[in-house]
């Protein structure tokens, strides 16, 4: 007897394959519904997987929302990186268009990682605010190591915030963008790059 088309689909992925194709189901799911009321089944189901199988990827749901935001967090950082040797001003513009078209290419992972600080889950908060502060020290290292900005890590602590504060404010933004917000993403960018450079005007 021929193997049915799902079954030979499932043969070629490789484990990496596989594990991707989860993690996007999941950030699907995660992005629209709450964690508590996402089932590992419907995932599975999904996927086309059996509950088994997707358990021996991930063991536990808490592991399985972790790693979405955690693959979400490691795209965002490496789709924004700074660029050494080019003025931060030059790389603002670019990289805010870069993120923007991260948040709107990618809205359902976009979402569920901004909504794993509102889980219950200590494990998941802390990978979400770890992925926070990666984002954080990227920008402060970029900022430190340009000519215009780096005087003013005198006042480190001042700086820290502002970025923090900055980056609170960019997430609302996109969020409510994505919300369907009357505005184009020239327009979210220039506020966002505004709203950047005012807050670290002397």
């Amino acid at each position: 007897m021929a193997a049915n088309p799902e079954e030979r689909t499932r043969r070629r992925l490789s484990t990496e394959e596989r594990r991707e194709q989860l993690l996007s189901v999941g950030a699907c799911l995660f992005s629209e519904s709450p964690y508590d009321e996402v089932r590992i089944e419907r995932v599975a189901g999904i996927a086309g997987v059996s509950r088994g199988l997707l358990y021996h990827y991930f063991p536990t749901k808490r592991d399985f929302f972790a790693a979405v935001v955690e693959c979400e967090s490691e795209r965002m950082l490496r789709m924004t990186a700074a660029v050494p040797g080019i003025p931060v001003r030059e790389q603002l513009t670019a990289g805010l268009d870069t993120y923007l078209e991260y948040v709107e290419t990618h809205a359902h992972g976009y979402r569920a990682f901004h909504r794993a600080d509102a889980a219950g889950d200590r494990t998941v908060r802390r990978v979400y605010r770890r992925a926070l502060a990666a984002q954080e020290e990227q920008i402060l290292a970029a900022l430190g190591a340009d000519p215009e900005f780096g005087p003013l890590f005198e006042q480190c602590a001042e700086v820290r915030l502002a970025v923090r504060g900055w980056l609170a404010f960019t997430t609302a933004v996109c969020l409510e963008w994505l919300r369907g917000a009357d505005l184009t993403r020239e327009q979210v960018r220039d506020l966002c790059a505004r709203a950047l450079l005012g807050v670290l005007a002397r």
